[in-house]
């Protein structure tokens, strides 16, 4: 049996769960359109999320307390308003709060929510995402999203890919790392698990960058499990 001892199922969600990029896009575009006409809103979507990294490995190298998820975005939204022609401090404070919860509102890839529920038949499933659990819970919410618990990186208080976001929660669920297996679209992020001892599932999602994706198309490394969407991951364990 593929995955033989593992107990609980844990999903990277940015990219490998939902669609950030459209989303992020589908939200930023009446506010570019009021305050930077002309302005790609996927452009958009794409330079606030590459300020993702950079600002938690602050956290990651010691040089910043654990912030939560939806903090940095903020700031990195003050900070990429410059690179479309705007100025922050001419930008109502209450509209930046409203677009930076374009987070919480993502939808998920076509096959996720059926998938889940095919999963969670014989696993415990959870997010181990770097979001912060309000915006996990809002996102699960909207989007139907059928957790059995909110885990990541604030109740781990790490950012993957630190060690501690894998071990911790691991520990949180009771179980040995081989007992939890990381579900996600990212081979790095597979890589980090499975140095920490966890299994490894790739499930590759080809648009999450756009139609000129160059990385994360194929496993980089022997996974444990390979499957092309959520419902060929739940027939691959006999689901």
């Amino acid at each position: 049996m593929p995955l033989d001892g593992v107990r609980a199922l844990v999903f990277d969600v940015f990219g490998t769960v939902v669609d950030w990029r459209s989303g992020v896009a589908r939200e930023a575009a009446p506010f570019l359109a009021r305050h930077a006409p002309g302005a790609d809103p996927h452009a958009f979507a794409d330079a606030w999320r590459r300020r993702y990294q950079p600002a938690m490995e602050e956290i990651r190298g010691g040089r910043r307390p654990f912030t939560r998820l939806d903090v940095l975005h903020r700031e990195n939204l003050e900070a990429v308003l410059p690179d479309f022609g705007m100025d922050a401090a001419r930008v109502p404070a209450g509209e930046l709060d409203a677009l930076n919860l374009a987070w919480h509102r993502l939808d998920s890839w076509p096959d996720a929510v059926a998938g889940l529920a095919r999963l969670r038949v014989r696993y415990i499933i959870a997010p181990l995402s770097n979001g912060n659990i309000i915006l996990m819970t809002n996102m699960a919410k909207r989007a139907g999203l059928p957790w059995d618990a909110i885990l990541g990186a604030e109740v781990a208080r790490a950012y993957k890919p630190s060690p501690e976001a894998y071990l911790r929660t691991a520990e949180v669920l009771a179980m040995q790392p081989g007992e939890v297996c990381l579900v996600a679209a990212h081979n790095g992020d597979l890589a980090a698990a499975r140095r920490c001892g966890l299994r490894t599932a790739f499930v590759p999602r080809p648009r999450e960058h756009g139609p000129g994706q160059d990385r994360d198309l194929e496993p980089e490394q022997d996974w444990d499990l390979v499957a092309d969407d959520f419902n060929a991951l739940a027939a691959r364990l006999g689901l």
